[in-house]
């Protein structure tokens, strides 16, 4: 089945710097779009149409506000404006990229998209690919770094600004919603995990069962009911031998073939309804290695093939 019938795709940077406390991966998207995005998914054969930045506030310029969810209120003013143009995205027959920024950016995200759905009386599903579970809460965070949080926001948990954009909650149910490889979770954020009820397969069993089976087994959990499923992929997911310039580095993550195969499993199952890849920091990469690692996963996402 293909990805998109349509074979339109609508590209979204949301430069988003204000939810940890690593400067660079505001200029994420700028590195993707230098690294050839649009021209490699144009060769692919999709009309692609890159709709520009999000504005984003600079964090220099505005109220930290509370220490336990630094600046807030300025990243779920950044996720109204981004779910905004993803409905629009949707609403034009075109499949959206999200180009972050840090990984609260996905609040804004699975909002537009779970909202331009649920208006068809349809639900989404969520895979999420990233070293860590994002499922904290202000109470429940060491660093109050608020892109820890948006899996907690999306499944109805805290923080409010991001979990009632819309004026309705949770955007995700847990019954649809699958972390893969997760490999470091901050201790007060067990509870929120087991309290939620997500499946999560973790890097460990990537390693026991294979990269194959758990996307296998993972895909229909996301698909189950729903209209289909959105994938966001942090780019640290990856293992930082070979995706350096990140966020959030943390040894032992997906090889590069193993990143390009669930890419590939994904676009042969054909479900995908939206991507979003985040937390890519050109200044801790290596000659925009990086990115450039991140293109390439997007075009086997998107239905490049060895042969």
């Amino acid at each position: 089945m293909p990805l998109n019938r349509t074979k339109q795709i609508e590209i979204i940077g949301v430069p988003l710097d204000l939810g940890q406390q690593r400067r660079g991966v505001d200029m994420g998207p700028s590195a993707l779009r230098v690294a050839g995005l649009q021209a490699k998914l144009e060769a692919l054969g999709y009309q692609v149409i890159d709709r520009g930045n999000v504005a984003v506030a600079v964090a220099e310029t505005k109220d930290r506000g509370d220490e336990r969810a630094r600046f807030l209120v300025e990243i779920a003013k950044s996720a109204e404006a981004t779910a905004k143009c993803v409905q629009e995205a949707l609403a034009h027959g075109a499949t959206p990229i999200v180009l972050g920024g840090d990984h609260s950016v996905a609040a804004g995200t699975v909002a537009g998209v779970a909202n331009y759905f649920r208006l068809q009386q349809k639900r989404i599903g969520l895979i999420w690919m990233d070293a860590h579970s994002d499922i904290n809460t202000p109470e429940t965070s060491p660093s109050g770094n608020v892109h820890g949080m948006p899996v907690a926001a999306l499944l109805g948990m805290e923080p409010a600004a991001l979990r009632d954009l819309f004026g309705w909650s949770p955007k995700m149910l847990p019954e649809n919603t699958v972390l893969i490889g997760i490999r470091d979770v901050d201790e007060t954020e067990r509870e929120n995990i087991r309290r939620a009820g997500v499946t999560v397969y973790t890097m460990r069993d990537i390693d026991e069962l294979g990269l194959r089976t758990v996307m296998e087994r993972a895909i229909p959990i996301a698909a189950a009911g729903t209209a289909g499923y959105h994938v966001s992929l942090d780019l640290d997911w990856v293992d930082p031998e070979e995706a350096p310039g990140v966020g959030t580095a943390v040894r032992g993550g997906a090889t590069y073939r193993e990143a390009h195969l669930a890419m590939e499993i994904l676009a042969d199952d054909g479900g995908m309804l939206s991507f979003e890849l985040v937390e890519v920091n050109p200044i801790l990469d290596e000659h925009n290695r990086t990115a450039e690692l991140a293109v390439q996963l997007l075009c086997s996402a998107f239905g490049k093939k060895i042969f």
